[in-house]
């Protein structure tokens, strides 16, 4: 009886766990090239060598499921490993790609991807609208690939902002603009949008509330127990909410609580830039952000200008635990924080528009 009963409780437990819920394949994930952790220095008129960039097999999560990521030291931008990571789903059912990379660096992300399968190009995904992450979108359309994001970043792509001198920017590349949308539902948070079968994984899009943009895109690769999660994490550099794009703190918070309901904590998170993690690694990252945002509005609700409150220096607690702890990368987060405690300006079609601040 007792036998009984406790065969009953395993399978009870058993199917109160989520699809979603699966161990890593024996000896993975495998490193190959970690990411760099610097720190990294490069000259006032220093201009990235594209040519010096190599896209590289960086690790894999399975034996059908690589990452790519390129050469670190040459890329300012990104300097721990230039552009984003690319994801890369291959077998007898194609290729699915998370991301193109890097305009300038299609050709060597084909290569790299040649290097270990021949299968078509079929599906890609853009998990935000940034583009070391898109770029590359045309030439892997052009492979042959469909390309799949959330409405508003294909939006983004049509709408594209003014250059810095006032011209109007050229109109976008209509082969890298993604052909099928979905859109973020609050009432199906954390529930995907689409889901796939292939090459004997199931991989589900799920739609993000703003975050890091106001169209990002996790990318859940369910029976390696792995998902990407794009830039609304990273542990090179402070936090990056692209606010004008409709990114904010506060959604980058919501995320990270999103992550209780989409993973467990065995799953191997995959962010674009910096090192792979776990659902734990994310509270440390969740209570800075709680903290910065606490200190900036108080400071604000005293009057302190944006001068005043990026003098307080309020990250020093956390700069000799943060790599690449620019004060570019500082500031920018700071001001952030300050822009977002009070009058913040609403998304409008997925935009915001941010106020100005005197040099």
């Amino acid at each position: 009886m007792k036998k009984l009963a406790m065969l009953l409780l395993v399978s009870a437990v058993l199917s109160a766990v989520p699809d979603t819920v699966r161990s890593q394949e024996a000896g993975y994930p495998v490193t190959l090239i970690p990411t760099g952790k610097g720190p990294y220095t490069f000259p006032a008129d220093y201009q990235t060598p594209w040519e010096k960039i190599q896209i590289m097999v960086t690790a894999k999560m399975s034996p059908s499921l690589f990452v790519l990521h390129g050469s670190e030291a040459l890329d300012p931008a990104h300097p721990d490993a230039s552009g984003g990571r690319v994801m890369v789903l291959f077998g007898p059912d194609g290729v699915l790609m998370v991301d193109s990379q890097n305009r300038q660096v299609a050709e060597k992300t084909l290569g790299a991807i040649r290097s270990f399968t021949n299968a078509p190009i079929r599906i890609l995904v853009n998990t935000h609208v940034h583009g070391d992450h898109t770029g590359a979108n045309a030439f892997f359309a052009k492979q042959g690939a469909l390309i799949y994001a959330q409405e508003n970043l294909r939006n983004e792509m049509l709408r594209q902002p003014p250059r810095a001198n006032g011209q109007p920017a050229p109109a976008p590349d209509m082969a890298g603009v993604p052909v099928v949308t979905y859109n973020y539902n609050p009432g199906t948070r954390g529930e995907p949008a689409v889901t796939f079968h292939m090459n004997g994984e199931t991989v589900d899009f799920i739609p993000m509330m703003p975050s890091h943009t106001a169209g990002d895109t996790l990318v859940r690769f369910r029976k390696t127990n792995a998902i990407y999660i794009e830039d609304f994490y990273r542990n090179f550099g402070y936090p990056f909410a692209d606010q004008s794009n409709g990114g904010s703190i506060k959604g980058m918070l919501d995320a990270i609580d999103l992550f209780d309901k989409v993973s467990d904590p065995n799953t191997i998170l995959i962010p674009g830039h910096g090192t792979l993690i776990k659902k734990k690694d994310l509270q440390s990252y969740r209570a800075m952000l709680v903290d910065i945002m606490a200190k900036v509005t108080t400071l604000r609700n005293q009057g302190k200008s944006l001068k005043d409150v990026l003098a307080a220096n309020l990250t020093e607690p956390y700069d000799k635990t943060t790599m690449g702890d620019t004060q570019q990368s500082k500031d920018r987060f700071i001001t952030e924080a300050y822009d977002e405690v009070k009058d913040f300006p609403p998304i409008v079609d997925g935009k915001r528009t941010m106020p100005t601040h005197p040099q």
